[in-house]
């Protein structure tokens, strides 16, 4: 792809307005005066204005500094600090004050924490539910690397929640897109959370437009179903930073209709498939929009 190309307008579809209504600024007084991160802002998610005007915001743990550098992701790179132990309390004043009954709670890759961060999860979602005890959880963690029995066994400990974990591409694009992580390790964790969480949902989210051909994704839906996971979202790729990954081809709404129905054919309770899905969109809903 020549640079030409990656720097043609962006079809119509893809076209947004950033809200500022008062519902928005409420949601982002909230989490600034509490001091809490979310993946909407960090990552540049397009969807930030809808969400933050329905009152709902994926909150971003353990900091804002990963420690992978994977090219499709805006999120700063670097040494993180240690966890603070403060924010599994501050996470429960926003539920709090925003009047949450489903909250997404998502974190950067914590390669230097010996369980990946996983305890930090666990202590999040018990002290957002000492004081919302009706509250519902969906996790969206990393690939937990070396730690993935360990991390999943923290995690049992604060059930029940849907877990979900990124597989983000095709493998034959990991080298390009996600050079830090490992198609097949992914699949680990996701088999590894349905065997020993049990009777849970565990969900996944591959992006289009780096590349891939259908062949490829169609295998990635086969994989997925393989390990048990029963949830999905397919989404276009936009580049959120000027370092990261052109985009290579924006996916017609037609196409992403296609793939929904490829997506319940093969076994899948619960698909998002839209150009502007992203894992947490409207992750709340019991049944499947787009």
């Amino acid at each position: 792809m020549n640079q030409q190309q990656g720097k043609r307008r962006l079809p119509p579809w893809l076209k947004t307005v950033l809200s500022s209504d008062n519902k928005f600024n409420h949601t982002d007084e909230v989490l600034k005066s509490l001091g809490l991160e979310t993946i909407c802002s960090n990552a540049n998610c397009p969807n930030r204005g809808q969400c933050f005007s329905r009152g709902t915001a994926t909150v971003l743990i353990l900091g804002k500094v990963c420690t992978r550098n994977c090219k499709f992701c805006s999120v700063a790179k670097g040494k993180p600090q240690p966890p603070d132990k403060t924010e599994p309390l501050r996470l429960a004043q926003m539920a709090k004050q925003m009047n949450l009954k489903y909250m997404v709670i998502t974190s950067v890759n914590r390669d230097d924490l010996s369980d990946g961060g996983a305890g930090h999860f666990r202590d999040c979602i018990n002290e957002v539910r000492k004081q919302c005890p009706y509250m519902r959880f969906e996790i969206l963690t990393p690939d937990f690397r070396d730690n993935q029995q360990q991390a999943i066994e923290i995690l049992e400990e604060c059930l029940p929640f849907v877990f979900a974990h990124n597989v983000e591409t095709v493998p034959a694009l990991y080298t390009t897109a996600r050079a830090g992580g490992n198609y097949r390790m992914s699949l680990n964790l996701l088999k590894i959370a349905r065997d020993i969480l049990g009777d849970i949902h565990t969900k996944s989210s591959i992006m289009l437009g780096l590349g891939e051909e259908d062949s490829q994704v169609t295998q990635v839906l086969k994989d997925l179903r393989e390990v048990g996971c029963d949830r999905l979202t397919i989404g276009q790729y936009l580049k959120p930073s000027k370092d990261s990954l052109e985009v290579v081809e924006y996916i017609t709404p037609d196409k992403f209709d296609w793939w929904k129905q490829q997506a319940f054919e093969l076994g899948f309770s619960w698909v998002m498939s839209a150009p502007f899905a992203r894992s947490s969109y409207f992750a709340e809903q019991e049944n499947t929009v787009s």
